[in-house]
């Protein structure tokens, strides 16, 4: 007895694939959606609370210790309250719209019962998978870029036009201490994409989008409590968590590249991974919500 081959789907006159489900929809969408706001308004409103915060309590820069840090220099001027706001926030807030945008973008349709119907549209797996990852990373970028440019709108009304003052020393002029900052905002991105891999993973596992959102925040988490084991020597430098901070090199009089090329690396191949996995299991998954 010999196999047949499956009879070819028929399709209608005009469909192609690779118009179905197109970017400006889905972004469209997303842009909708109450949590884009949410999360666009906490990202703008964070340089406000450090301004509030500084402004309570003085507004002096002093030392800790005779330690200086960029959380003494933050009132110097505009680049300074920017790469403050970097700071304070790269390590945990940054990592939340990542989670959220990569992590809600799949699991979402599910739990609302509308992923079938978009794949019996009919939208090829793939494709669907594309249209969202694009989306979210798009979206997870714009967030990362309207923190540092309403920082430095209103640093620099708060606290004037000036130097980039370094805590270690030196100073650098505005206009390279703006160029660094570029380079440090690229930086933090490419080092959250492990977080959006395993947010997307996970939302293309599960149908509860807070599961996939809380996981990929919990792990992330996880991975910075690890970090802080020096008992592990340097296993920990396969953690993308211990490179998290290695941008602060951008912006000393001469920079350093190495710890912020390897952090790239080690990110980006866990995020090559991460996203390798979503599209291998979802191309197997049984659909029914």
């Amino acid at each position: 007895m010999t196999a047949t081959a499956p009879p070819e789907r028929a399709t209608a006159p005009g469909y192609r694939a690779g118009r179905t489900l197109p970017l400006r929809v889905e972004a469209v969408r997303q842009l909708k959606r109450r949590r884009t706001l949410v999360m666009g308004a906490v990202m703008a409103l964070l340089p406000v609370v450090l301004v509030i915060a500084f402004a309570v309590a003085g507004g002096s820069p002093e030392s800790r210790g005779g330690r200086v840090t960029l959380m003494d220099t933050a009132t110097a001027s505009g680049v300074n309250f920017t790469a403050t706001a970097l700071f304070v926030s790269a390590g945990f807030l940054l990592v939340i719209p990542v989670a959220l945008f990569c992590g809600d973008t799949v699991a979402s349709e599910a739990s609302w019962s509308s992923l079938r119907y978009l794949l019996a549209a009919p939208v090829p797996r793939s494709r669907l998978l594309w249209s969202k990852l694009a989306v979210a990373l798009g979206l997870s970028a714009a967030a990362m870029v309207l923190l540092p440019l309403v920082a430095l709108a209103i640093g620099t009304t708060a606290y004037g036009w000036g130097p980039l003052e370094i805590p270690t020393g030196g100073a650098l002029p505005a206009g390279t201490a703006v160029e660094r900052l570029l380079v440090v905002v690229a930086f933090i991105f490419v080092s959250q994409l492990v977080t959006a891999g395993l947010a997307f993973w996970l939302s293309t596992r599960t149908d509860a989008p807070l599961g996939a959102v809380g996981g990929a925040v919990g792990l992330t988490i996880v991975g910075n409590v690890l970090d802080a084991v020096t008992a592990l020597g340097h296993w920990r430098d396969f953690l993308p968590a211990h490179w998290q901070f290695a941008w602060a090199d951008a912006i000393q009089p001469t920079p350093e590249w190495g710890g912020m090329i390897q952090g790239s690396a080690v990110s980006v191949t866990y995020a090559l991974v991460l996203f390798a996995l979503a599209f291998r299991g979802f191309a197997r998954k049984d659909v029914v919500s």
